[in-house]
């Protein structure tokens, strides 16, 4: 079999190699999903990673289920709600005055619940009104710079974390190269999982004759995993009443409007998944049902005290990679991080990896969400000598790498961040909607063949 052509059905691999291929989903989300439990807990909420994995392996399969088991999408802990996080940790007047870290964070996951709420709501306005009149307003041209923002903002903390030791990231990012160009049968289609895991042989190798990170520390730390225990259940079985969400206006203030830059990333993944798979899962399933699995999703894992969800970019670049697009491997994946989540040791054991791999690993990644927003753009012939279209790529792209840190605004007493993609997200589709001269019209003019097409220029 010429691994080159997409493998859109797996089971002709054979079980033992959609299992491996399942693996390498897995280890592509884990890095970024248990990073928001990590972050948040220093930010001082007691934010749980095992019942981050849980949600995240339950809202995978929730999303499937809506979406007609067709989209290969993984849904992982969302980094937009971060800022809320962190703004809801800070508050101490009323009554968040002495309360402590574990009820502040059932008050914050209350504002995720009505957040991902917002996205059932906008897709009952989708299945009311059509998507052919939503998705006039996000163009190739909205759409193809909000799919490289998304690479583009990601691109720092690939960075950052490769620099902690970059001549183990450069391997990493070496055996994933030489797996994808040079790599014949399997190789071919498992170069994330092979280069995670090639590499942290090489670190654990190198850590024991003494080699060092850019800090002067030991390249992995075990202590983490040997205060583990094997088996252990998430805190909502546990400690059920002190997990479960609660609602206050003032937390929901600050969560909810941030469910306007996630939706919004949501569309791009969307997009993104259409452009590599080729086919238009914004018409079918549609998008109202994307949007609901998310949503709901995202209100499930809050209510039980875990953080949002959204479609994950880095399993986007596994599918460009492996060029197996068959959901039963993404499945897998859930499947895996569902057992794991009962598992302190292996999450300790995976959370050990150094930086350096996973900066190595999101050289890739990231790189080719962006790659894949310029072929949106090329494939469905965006006009760039229109300067109406010029100008609205041009400000999606200055708002989204220029508000670095959001934009932070008052309403009534509470401060609201939007993130730079948000602020982007929102600068183009409101010029798409006002700026004279649309040329585009929704699934007008679909020629097969031509990944993710959503129309022609």
């Amino acid at each position: 079999m010429n691994h080159q052509e997409p493998i859109r059905d797996a089971r002709t691999l054979g079980m033992p190699k959609m299992l491996i291929l399942g693996l390498q989903h897995m280890f592509a989300m884990f890095g970024a999903t248990v990073l928001v439990p990590i972050l948040v807990n220093n930010y001082g909420l007691p934010l749980s990673i095992q019942t981050t994995l849980f949600f995240a392996g339950v809202g995978t399969l929730f999303f499937h289920v809506c979406t007609r088991l067709k989209v290969p999408a993984f849904l992982g802990s969302s980094f937009a709600f971060l800022g809320g996080f962190e703004a809801v940790s800070k508050l101490d007047s009323g009554k968040y005055a002495g309360m402590d870290a574990a009820e502040k964070l059932q008050y914050a996951c209350g504002g995720i619940v009505v957040a991902g709420l917002l996205y059932v709501v906008l897709a009952l306005v989708i299945k009311a009104v059509g998507v052919k009149k939503v998705m006039r307003f996000l163009p190739p041209v909205v759409t193809g710079p909000i799919i490289i923002l998304i690479g583009l903002n990601l691109a720092p903390s690939a960075v950052n974390n490769a620099k902690t030791c970059w001549w183990l990231a450069l391997v990493a990012m070496a055996i994933i190269v030489a797996a994808n160009i040079w790599g014949k049968g399997m190789i071919k289609i498992i170069p994330i999982l092979l280069g995670v895991v090639g590499s942290y042989v090489i670190a654990v190798i190198a850590n024991a004759l003494g080699a060092q990170n850019a800090a002067g520390e030991a390249l992995i730390d075990f202590s983490a995993v040997a205060a583990s225990s094997p088996i252990g259940l998430q805190p909502f079985f546990t400690n059920f009443t002190g997990s479960i969400a609660k609602f206050d206006l003032t937390s929901i203030l600050v969560m909810a409007p941030i469910a306007i830059a996630a939706m919004m990333e949501h569309i791009g993944d969307m997009s993104a998944i259409s452009a590599t798979v080729g086919e238009n899962f914004i018409e079918e399933p549609g998008l109202h049902r994307t949007l609901i699995g998310d949503g709901i999703a995202t209100s499930l894992s809050a209510i039980f005290g875990g953080p949002a969800n959204t479609t994950y970019g880095e399993n986007t670049g596994v599918l460009v990679l492996s060029k197996v697009y068959d959901p039963r491997v993404i499945r897998l994946a859930a499947v895996y991080a569902l057992v794991l989540s009962f598992s302190p040791m292996f999450a300790a054991v995976v959370n050990s990896m150094p930086a350096a791999i996973v900066g190595g690993v999101s050289f890739i990644l990231y790189g080719m969400i962006s790659a894949i927003g310029v072929r949106n753009v090329v494939e469905n012939r965006v006009d760039f000598t229109n300067s109406r279209n010029l100008i609205i790529a041009a400000v999606i792209l200055v708002c989204g790498l220029g508000f670095s840190g959001g934009l932070t605004f008052e309403v009534g007493g509470t401060h609201i961040t939007l993130t730079a993609l948000a602020v982007a997200a929102i600068a183009g589709i409101a010029l798409n909607a006002i700026l004279p001269g649309k040329d585009y019209e929704f699934g007008s003019d679909v020629t097969q063949g031509r990944s993710g097409d959503f129309g022609r220029y």
